[in-house]
């Protein structure tokens, strides 16, 4: 049985893997750091986070561990808050042993670190055509924002209640996030749609999304119309958060006709549709579901129980008894 953090360290590789830059781009972000790294003053070297060296997904990491369970049996949620923690806890004086508690969106040092991830913007939108001052300045203008945005809040509440509580805890965001972008940018590529409607019932066929849609938040375009044409197509389902509104000018400007994200603020609809974009949201916790259910499928994989809570949609695709699209647990 792995370890709480063999886990963290298996997820980072399978993100990596599945990262839009590569493995060799993930590798110079982390050169880059380490750079900047030895390059600073002692002082400020004592304030450094030391895992951002070696963790390129910083809004994701290690909250508390007891640094000797071995884990069989994790309980896994989209968001994992203080009454998903007790639970927890209750569960394990029930007799009812969680080894681990998964939580997919951000808790401590992973929420105030958000923005950090931002930066593999810059090389997607350069490989879809932007000129690298554009996207690199756009992105450094979006990364701010959401470093503002991130300071004030109250990073640690849910690590504490876990670290009192003995519940080891870890999160992935950007790990499973790259896990959802690579499935469905390879799967809708692979069904080449020829309409907005087409990469709507492409995605109803995936069962996280066939759930969304029975509990009212379901795949939907919110720009153009059902028979309208794809045309290139860019997914938006990892980088940390949404990015900045101002980016899809330049998108359509490079030939870049229709978004398919996880989610979208109304002023980003609002510019993207001033340039003509069709805009299809595929629906963020089904899409968040998807991602750390590819993950979960390879802990099952090594024989790992998984428990589930906080708002996943858990299909296991390792049961394929209904033409692989897996089984809902």
């Amino acid at each position: 049985m792995l370890t709480v953090k063999q886990i963290f360290e298996f997820g980072t590789k399978l993100g990596v893997a599945a990262d839009p830059r590569g493995p060799k781009g993930v590798a110079k972000y982390l050169a880059r750091i380490r750079k900047q790294y030895e390059k600073m003053s002692p002082k400020e070297k004592e304030f450094f986070d030391v895992d951002k060296l070696t963790n390129p997904y910083p809004d994701g990491g290690i909250h508390f561990d007891d640094g000797k369970t071995k884990v069989k049996r994790v309980f896994a949620g989209i968001d994992i808050n203080g009454p998903e923690i007790l639970l927890v806890s209750q569960l394990n004086e029930r007799g009812k042993k969680i080894d681990l508690t998964i939580a997919h969106h951000p808790e401590g040092k992973g929420l105030s670190n958000l923005h950090d991830v931002m930066e593999m913007f810059t090389d997607v939108y350069i490989s879809d055509g932007v000129p690298a001052h554009i996207a690199e300045k756009l992105t450094e203008e979006r990364l701010k924002e959401i470093g503002r945005g991130t300071h004030p809040m109250n990073h640690f509440e849910v690590v504490e209640i876990a670290r009192h509580l003995g519940v080891n805890f870890i999160n992935t965001h950007t790990i499973t996030d790259n896990l959802v972008d690579k499935f469905v940018r390879e799967y809708l590529e692979n069904k080449r749609p020829e309409t907005l409607g087409d990469v709507v019932d492409y995605l109803m066929e995936l069962p996280e999304y066939q759930q969304a849609k029975k509990n009212g938040a379901g795949p939907k375009i919110i720009a153009g119309a059902p028979n309208h044409r794809v045309g290139k197509m860019m997914l938006e389902m990892t980088g940390g958060t949404n990015p900045s509104p101002k980016v899809y000018e330049q998108f359509s400007k490079f030939g870049v006709s229709t978004i398919v994200g996880m989610h979208m603020r109304d002023d980003a609809m609002k510019n993207a549709s001033e340039v003509h974009m069709n805009i299809v949201i595929a629906g963020h916790m089904a899409s968040d579901s998807l991602g750390m259910n590819l993950f979960l499928d390879e802990l099952e994989k090594k024989g790992i129980e998984i428990l589930v809570g906080g708002g996943l949609i858990r299909v296991s695709r390792n049961k394929s008894a209904r033409g692989g699209q897996g089984k809902k647990k």
